[in-house]
């Protein structure tokens, strides 16, 4: 029987060679006041971890094991076809939230069945004064960067404001199982980065609007999995601005930022790896250019929720 008042939440976390900042985030989990969900955890085919003390520690979960690394939004979407919620809270394993975090996200949809996809704000784990997300600017169809607004800045009342933003950011966002329905899950080809930005673009194409909900917020503590600085960061990031212009611009702002990325972007780059003797990232950075030289057709898939 469908519970009106708490509708059923599906919240989805993906662990790759992680458990012990999974164990955190699941404990988190453990003392929040909504009544009504499914905790789902898959674990990414870590190499090096033990993924099945999860299910020993946490027996409430549903854990899934993939048979191989299918990236971010592949593992999220394992999730998603064995979810059962009417609204799916997609949420990184390195955060932690308050008690109280899920009901102000859940009655945002119910009162608006006009919004898509929302995000509470995210604060800095280890200075939970400081903002990681309060909305998103609109993407730069020729840089393709955008900006989170209060990046690195003191909470304060002038964050405190419910609004429409560009776009959810991936460490928390909750879609209606509806919305799923009708555009499809996230597309697996991004593998790492921008796929939640591809994923919200096209959401708001069918004519969904995306919210910035700051009476619910979590702490993160920030690319865990993928450091701060890496080459395997320098590779998708640029592989997959790449990939996003090709997937969301056409006509003249599609020419206009491929062709800033392979003439603007990538001698500056260059020069700049160089300089600063960062030949792993400049290896990186290449790879992630040439990759889209290669791939000209597998770009496209948008996957279907089975039902």
């Amino acid at each position: 029987m469908q519970n009106t008042k708490y509708p059923f939440v599906s919240i989805i976390t993906v662990n790759y060679n992680q458990s012990n900042v999974t164990t955190d985030f699941l404990n988190s989990i453990r003392k929040i006041t909504y009544p009504h969900f499914e905790i789902i955890v898959v674990d990414n085919a870590s190499p090096s971890d033990t993924p099945q003390k999860l299910k020993e520690n946490f027996p409430e979960i549903n854990l899934i094991l993939s048979k191989k690394n299918l990236g971010f939004a592949g593992g999220n979407n394992l999730a998603v076809k064995a979810s059962k919620g009417k609204y799916l809270l997609f949420i990184n394993n390195d955060t932690e939230v308050p008690p109280d975090f899920l009901e102000p996200l859940v009655e945002l949809f119910e009162k608006d069945q006009g919004i898509g996809m929302a995000s509470p704000k995210i604060k800095f784990h280890w200075n939970p004064d400081l903002i990681q997300y309060a909305g998103y600017t609109k993407m730069n169809p020729y840089t393709v960067r955008n900006y989170s607004i209060g990046y690195h800045q003191k909470d304060s009342a002038e964050f405190n404001t419910l609004k429409e933003t560009n776009a959810a950011h991936g460490a928390a966002m909750m879609v209606p199982r509806s919305v799923i329905e009708n555009v499809g899950m996230m597309t697996e080809v991004y593998f790492l980065y921008y796929e939640e930005h591809d994923w919200a673009e096209r959401i708001k194409r069918a004519g969904y609007k995306i919210f910035y909900q700051p009476e619910s917020y979590i702490l993160h503590k920030e690319s865990v999995s993928t450091g701060k600085n890496s080459p395997f960061k320098t590779y998708y990031l640029t592989r997959n601005r790449l990939v996003f212009a090709r997937r969301n611009y056409n006509g003249i702002a599609k020419i206009i930022s491929i062709f800033f990325q392979l003439f603007i972007s990538w001698p500056k780059n260059t020069i700049k790896f160089l300089l600063k003797g960062q030949f792993d990232h400049l290896k990186a950075y290449w790879r992630g250019i040439m990759w889209n030289f290669s791939h000209f057709k597998s770009i496209k898939n948008n996957p279907k929720l089975l039902t």
